[in-house]
């Protein structure tokens, strides 16, 4: 049995202690928070202890944490939970500066603990399934990557302004799906953004709608759209084409009741937003961590995987400010 040690008590932690207190192999010893209050109210959900951080990471008695802090935290607490001699999972992004998240890489190296990254969608039932389908060869290689992220409304600004913007905070999770489908990085990266959504979010720096393809030394292509507004729900699609055939997973929908009338055809919105439509992938995630650690074997989602994730994000980033195509080799740090 696992101990685990839960940093952060906002919204996704909550998440997170459900799949950590359900997972048979895992028990939630204790929470911290830097406001000390939310980590005493979560505690008391899973009847765990309240702690600081400082005092988890230093109880040798905890196997592993899972980091789910404000970005800005994730790169120092995974370096010190693993110079303390524990596995790490970590929400994404690894870090908001590539540099300060390759240090992290280097630090981490030095300690030989595995730490693995949150992108939870790799472990959604359709996606791993159309991965499955895929690796089996039923459409033989794939040409054609196309990943549809629509948000049913954005942030509020507060959260924009902290966020590290759209490529980093969101199509962060697309970026590392093309990588799990496609099986290689890019060579090359171009985006085009804009703000049309929320005039506000433009007057923060960031762009709400983006739509970046990215190229691959053999031909392939991938294009990815992300906005921070679909008014029917929470548009979440992948399409693959490959040389045999054609891999799709289609939204999830509130029901699945199809009414048809001499009115038309009609069905149920998507699911409202990613508490809805991936808790079962964070479970998945959690048990695939669980399994890693207490057999040896390497975790699913590594640290560079995460490092390579926020290196595409800075190179559309860098495409969108220059009006180019950026180039994986050129992006520093």
């Amino acid at each position: 049995m696992l101990k685990i040690g839960l940093l952060g008590a906002g919204r996704i932690a909550g998440v997170h202690a459900t799949a950590i207190s359900s997972n048979p192999l895992s028990t939630l010893a204790a929470v911290s928070d830097y406001i000390p209050e939310n980590a005493e109210e979560l505690a008391a959900e899973y009847d765990c202890a309240a702690r600081t951080t400082e005092e988890i990471i230093a109880d040798k008695s905890i196997d592993a944490v899972l980091i789910a802090t404000s970005t800005d935290t994730h790169s120092g607490l995974i370096e010190a939970a693993t110079a303390a001699g524990k596995a790490v999972l970590c929400e994404k992004p690894v870090d908001l500066s590539l540099a300060r998240a390759r240090a992290c890489q280097a630090a981490v190296a030095k300690t030989g603990k595995p730490v693995m990254i949150g992108f939870n969608r790799r472990f959604d039932p359709n996606f791993s399934t159309l991965r499955a389908a895929l690796e089996a060869g039923e459409i033989g290689k794939p040409e054609l990557l196309s990943i549809t992220s629509f948000d049913p409304a954005p942030p509020p600004i507060a959260y924009i302004m902290v966020s590290g913007g759209l490529f980093r905070d969101m199509m962060i999770h697309d970026f590392d799906m093309a990588n799990f489908l496609m099986g290689s990085a890019p060579e090359s990266v171009s985006a085009v953004g804009s703000s049309i959504v929320d005039p506000e979010i433009g007057a923060a720096g960031d762009i709400d709608t983006a739509v970046v393809t990215l190229t691959y030394a053999d031909g392939r292509i991938a294009v990815i759209k992300n906005s921070r507004r679909a008014v029917y729900g929470y548009d979440q699609r992948v399409e693959l084409l490959g040389s045999k055939g054609l891999l799709q997973a289609q939204n999830m929908l509130e029901n699945t009741v199809v009414k048809s009338t001499e009115a038309g055809v009609t069905s149920a919105k998507p699911t409202y937003f990613f508490l809805e439509r991936y808790m079962p992938s964070y479970a998945n995630e959690w048990g695939a961590f669980v399994q890693a650690i207490q057999t040896g074997t390497p975790v699913p989602v590594s640290l560079e995987d995460g490092v390579l994730a926020l290196k595409m994000a800075e190179a559309a980033a860098q495409s969108v400010s220059e009006g180019r195509p950026v180039k994986l080799s050129e992006v520093a740090g």
